[in-house]
């Protein structure tokens, strides 16, 4: 039995309720997918979810390149001897370790700038959130097509400098080692410059569009969680997005015309840049996971078909996150030469800011505790989520202890900490977020089975990626070594062997998420349960979103909802929400 049939046995639906829900999800027209096919129609479209979908296949490409870099590098220190850099760069030591410089850096710049920072609010974020509000669009159209030709012509600089030498200053691209460097610093600077004001629109455009474009009913206090999340990591995109652009066209200036502003040479300072960027890299780091929890809400409660537990905290909490993410930049340089007094006070805040992402994981809990769970792979991912959440968000109390940070900074057990919030965290919403939507999003159902095989094996394989890592901070491993002593090399073997695991599972997701394209089971209205807006339409969604003009919905009010076997569809006398 389905283990939502098992949740709600007794509710067996009539004939003619099985009808009604037929008539339902029948679209009374084409939907966006199918409306127009032509490469300019896709080119200028200004739909949400057209435009959702081209960030979504540039997300994904680009996250394959990353990986294949990632994989590269973690080839590379399979052991201590250099193994594939001499396949590219000869006998020679120095070009094998500017090789290898060449391709971490690659790999964080790639992942941070154009794979996890628009990965949910641009990606995801495009093609749900007009849904979830009833709106047939985002506020501005236009500028939604500008900003991802923006992400594009940015990505566009990143391809660049792949065939331009590359570029080894790592993704901070720290002074002075960035001015001095005879790499492609100056394109994959721009390329970043590019992607902010990709960012900026972005934000913009989400902001006036919860502003402004919520249906009759919806008042802040009513909306899905997602959308506090996309506001509040909206709102960071606005305000600290322009600090990392100014940052970078003063580093450019200074690489050109030579004016001492970082340089220690010509009078500047390197920790200046250092505080500049982290200014807006600290924030950063909440543009990628503050969405992710959005999504994360979304998940526990649907497949838990339980209401949220502690709607208000968790929303709050979102926007506690990022006014604490303005001020915790300073913990990234306790070992700079910044004053002991700073020290202190930034240490201080970083401890502050784990209390509002200890309460969503507490409400997550809460919200899963005696609820009807179905385990399918969006749960699943979600249930990874608050896994490696929670290791990733200790480990970090770990680095704000200044004694503790002064032997662990610039070891693997940051490398590994990093990782857990990033990847294990943004990361793993996101494919949790791209199961949960992609009935809706393509019309069509995935295989369930390899889902949950190839969750597991993500799951697995990152943590044999990184828990070794921790190990070998705490030995005093030091991170972009390509190269180590001989007592660290199980921990780098099994590193190695899980960064293999897990590609393993996103391969076989893109598998069978690209087989579902061709002959997955044909989506219903609503698989899953869910009261939002967006289960309230189509799947696909027809080019204007609704038939009909959407009345605002308790969002979770989840345990009126009905399966039929027969359509693998939830229904709802109660809530239909079409005008």
């Amino acid at each position: 039995m389905n283990p939502d049939e098992k949740a709600f046995a007794g509710s067996d639906l009539s004939s003619q309720e099985v009808e009604q829900t037929s008539q339902e999800t029948k679209v009374s027209g084409p939907s966006y997918l199918t409306v127009t096919n032509t490469l300019t129609s896709w080119m200028f479209t200004l739909d949400h979810k057209r435009i959702g979908l081209m960030y979504l296949v540039g997300v994904l490409s680009m996250f394959l390149l990353g990986g294949v870099f990632a994989l590269l590098v973690r080839t590379e220190l399979f052991s201590p001897i250099p193994l594939i850099t001499p396949l590219f760069a000869g006998s020679d030591a120095g070009a094998q370790a500017d090789l290898y410089n060449q391709w971490f850096t690659t790999h964080g710049a790639i992942m941070v700038f154009l794979v996890i920072i628009p990965g949910v609010p641009a990606a995801l974020g495009n093609f749900v959130l007009p849904l979830l509000l009833g709106a047939k669009d985002v506020a501005f159209p236009r500028l939604n097509l500008g900003s991802f030709y923006l992400w594009m012509s940015g990505a566009a600089f990143f391809v660049y400098v792949l065939f331009s030498g590359g570029v080894d200053t790592g993704w901070t691209f720290y002074t002075p080692y960035s001015t001095s460097s005879p790499t492609a610093v100056i394109p994959a600077v721009v390329g970043v410059f590019i992607l902010g004001f990709s960012s900026i629109f972005t934000g913009l455009n989400f902001i006036v569009t919860i502003h402004k474009m919520r249906p009759k009913g919806m008042t802040w206090f009513n909306m899905p969680l997602f959308l506090w999340a996309t506001y509040s990591t909206a709102v960071i995109q606005v305000l600290a997005t322009p600090v990392l652009g100014i940052t970078l066209l003063l580093l450019i200036l200074e690489r050109t015309l030579g004016i001492g502003i970082f340089d220690p040479q010509n009078g500047g300072d390197p920790v200046l840049y250092q505080h500049f960027f982290w200014f807006y890299s600290h924030p950063a780091v909440y543009i990628m996971i503050i969405p992710a929890m959005g999504v994360i809400s979304e998940i526990i409660a649907v497949h838990s078909h339980k209401r949220i537990f502690g709607y208000r905290y968790i929303a709050y909490s979102s926007v506690a996150i990022a006014i604490f993410s303005f001020i915790v930049w300073g913990h990234h340089m306790f070992t700079s030469g910044q004053s002991t007094m700073m020290n202190i006070i930034f240490s201080g805040i970083t401890f502050s800011v784990g209390i509002p992402s200890a309460i969503k994981v507490f409400n997550w809990i809460a919200t899963m505790y005696k609820g009807s769970i179905n385990l399918n792979t969006s749960m699943l991912y979600g249930i990874a989520f608050i896994f490696l959440f929670t290791i990733g968000g200790l480990t970090g109390l770990f680095l704000g202890v200044l004694s503790i940070d002064t032997h662990l900074h610039d070891t693997y057990f940051v490398v590994a900490h990093f990782h857990y919030v990033m990847m294990g965290s943004a990361l793993i919403a996101f494919v949790g977020g791209l199961h949960h939507w992609w009935p809706k999003m393509t019309g069509r159902m995935f295989n369930e089975f390899w889902g949950r095989i190839a969750c597991t094996l993500v799951f697995i394989g990152f943590n044999l990626t990184f828990i070794p890592q921790f190990v070998m901070g705490s030995l005093g491993m030091p991170r972009r070594y390509y190269t180590y002593e001989d007592k660290f090399q199980i921990y780098h073997q099994l590193s190695t062997i899980g960064s293999y695991v897990m590609a393993a599972g996103f391969f076989l997701t893109a598998f069978y998420l690209i087989q579902s394209l061709v002959s997955g089971k044909k989506a219903p209205m609503n698989p899953w349960g869910g009261n939002s807006l967006e289960w309230h339409t189509p799947s696909p969604p027809p080019l204007e979103n609704f038939h009909g003009v959407p009345s605002a919905t308790d969002p979770y009010e989840l345990d009126q909802f009905d399966y039929d076997p027969v359509t693998g569809n939830y229904s709802s006398q109660s809530s239909k929400g079409l005008a």
